[in-house]
């Protein structure tokens, strides 16, 4: 893959979408949407990343205007309000701030770390992680480590477990300590439901799971767990329960209407992505039911006390986002000056051959002849090339690429019709060559009156 490109992106995410529309833009797998976005025309890299909060997709294109047709149908279901898109410079300080908690729900929370590397992980496997989102991605995950280890940002944030269960206390007529509750599903969301509902002394405590080995793992591993129950029995522990948390991986409804009938009062708060609760559950006398939406007035309070710790974090990411964006500007402008020096040796080894053909004709050279010749040629290589290179540098760090394809064009490193292409790349356009230099080459402008004349020299010689 080429070091080169620009990244454009897609979300849908709490802040803008509802649970249902969230649940839409996650119909498929990450694994599904990345190998889609890589069939896509003109997409050389991609990647997604779905949680409980959000769905969200990225991809790598020549032209930004390829970039978003890729990803124009992300989420066609969704309404365009809560569709959120994303140009390169966008998108590169939004993963940073996904990955440091900015973005979540839970302000801080620790989960969606180890979320965008199971994310990257997907990707890779698919290879489709090239050099941009391999520096976007492995930066954002720095920032989040950084963020966590360097701020106070994650201290006493709570996770949609802890803040279910805040919830269900505000609203519970009865004593926590009075009231049965069932967890569905024993994965890293019900666990952290389990322990949050553990941790206040809860009445009596079942985890209910697809698989009953993982329920009894997790009975044996969190103290307070009076069963472990297969799924199998869900109907007769709903009808018990007081206050349940869902928090499977089931694209299918977990929990319906049917299996409420006879519940009674019954609390039900749904923290999967898709949603485990059949919304028509709420329907029924006495079934309250909340899902990750409900969660806001929760999490608000916990994050007006970690202000000056996202304040800390938003300052570490405009440092590390302007440390990325000057990587891409050089390594951008050294792609091609490399790509210019690239093709003036092709020429230079071909006139110094040349040269030294012409003189060998005439007598034979010395060792010491042959090592003025070339370097004659270098030193011309070199000043010839000293300028622009310095001109693509520091037009780079402007974001002059206006400057960077005229100097191209100037020198003109592709000889005549074959000129340089031009894409964009994330400030501006890229360059990159090809072919061979004519034989109608202007050898007077590349060899000037003084390498002619030390030419005339060594054959008079």
């Amino acid at each position: 893959m080429r070091d080169s490109g620009v990244i454009s992106g897609v979300s849908v995410a709490h802040d803008r979408a509802s649970v249902r529309e969230i649940e839409a833009a996650s119909s498929d797998d990450v694994q599904t949407v990345v190998e889609r976005l890589l069939a896509r025309d003109g997409v050389s890299e991609a990647f997604s990343l779905q949680t409980c909060n959000r769905a969200e997709a990225y991809v790598v294109t020549d032209d930004a205007t390829d970039g978003r047709r890729a990803l124009d149908d992300f989420a066609p279901d969704v309404r365009d309000g809560s569709v959120r898109h994303m140009d390169h410079e966008e998108t590169l300080r939004h993963l940073m701030r996904v990955a440091s908690g900015l973005e979540s729900l839970v302000l801080g929370e620790d989960q969606i770390l180890g979320q965008v590397k199971a994310g990257i992980e997907a990707a890779r496997e698919q290879d489709a992680i090239g050099p941009m989102l391999e520096d976007a991605l492995m930066k954002a995950v720095h920032v989040g480590e950084r963020a966590r280890d360097e701020t106070a940002i994650n201290e006493g944030a709570v996770s949609l477990g802890s803040a279910a269960v805040r919830l269900a206390r505000g609203e519970l007529d009865a004593p926590i300590g009075e009231v049965e509750a069932l967890v569905v599903g024993a994965g890293e969301m019900g666990t952290l439901a389990t322990k949050a509902l553990a941790s206040v002394d809860v009445g009596d405590l079942v985890v209910a799971n697809r698989t009953v080995a993982n329920a009894r793992h997790l009975a044996r591993e969190v103290p307070g767990v009076s069963k472990a129950v297969g799924l199998g029995d869900l109907g007769g522990r709903l009808r018990d329960a007081d206050l349940v948390i869902t928090a499977t991986s089931s694209p299918d409804y977990v929990v319906t209407p049917n299996q409420l009938d006879d519940a009674g009062e019954t609390m039900l708060i749904d923290i999967a992505q898709p949603r485990d609760v059949d919304p028509d559950a709420s329907d029924l006398a006495g079934v309250r039911v909340h899902d990750i939406d409900d969660l806001e007035t929760v999490t608000d309070r916990t994050a007006e006390r970690r202000e000056r710790a996202a304040s800390e974090v938003e300052a570490m990411i405009d440092e590390e986002f302007d440390r990325l964006l000057a990587a891409y500007k050089r390594k951008r402008a050294d792609e091609a000056i490399s790509s210019m020096y690239e093709a003036a040796e092709h020429v230079k080894r071909r006139e110094v051959s040349t040269a030294l053909s012409k003189l060998e004709s005439q007598g034979d050279l010395t060792d010491e002849q042959r090592e003025t010749v070339e370097s004659l040629a270098d030193a011309l290589v070199g000043q010839i090339l000293a300028a622009p290179t310095k001109s693509l540098r520091d037009a780079a760090g402007d974001d002059d690429w206006t400057t960077i394809q005229t100097a191209m064009q100037l020198f003109n490193p592709d000889f005549g019709d074959l000129g340089a292409s031009e894409s964009a790349g994330p400030s501006g356009p890229s360059i990159e060559f090809s072919g061979e230099p004519p034989e109608d080459l202007d050898r007077e402008a590349l060899e000037g009156e003084v390498p002619r004349r030390v030419l005339e020299q060594l054959s008079d010689d």
